[in-house]
């Protein structure tokens, strides 16, 4: 089992930025594959980025290129989003979500552990 506490969201204006934070407890961090996704209101969770064990692999939904950056620090058990250029439409509450296995996936079902979410609200 792997706990997963994300921290790092608030309230910001348009093309600004913000960075979350996961930690996880418990077992070892770098076995997991570790993604993030979003969920707007009345919409499903959807993927936003994940990058794998050792952070060499990262991959993006095409909404976010270029605009947010994944990474992790294993030393730390902490993965990161770098939100950059933010647009109202990324509001939505943001979880970090971890898989072992050989790669990471897009796909929500594939990931076992999850956090509590934290919520980002982007004004325009």
């Amino acid at each position: 089992q792997v706990q997963l506490v994300e921290s790092g969201g608030g309230l910001v204006q348009a093309g600004g930025s913000l960075r979350l934070s996961c930690t996880a407890s418990g077992r070892t961090f770098y076995i997991y594959n570790m993604g993030w996704f979003q969920q707007a209101p009345g919409k499903e969770r959807e993927f936003v980025a994940a990058i794998s064990r050792r952070g060499s692999n990262t991959y993006y939904a095409d909404s976010v290129k270029g605009r947010f950056t994944i990474s992790r620090d294993n030393a730390k058990n902490t993965v990161y989003l770098q939100m950059n250029s933010l647009k109202p439409e990324d509001t939505a509450v943001y979880y970090c979500a971890a898989r072992g296995g050989s790669y990471y996936s897009t796909e929500s079902y594939d990931y076992p552990y999850w956090g509590q979410g934290t919520q980002v609200t982007v004004s325009s």
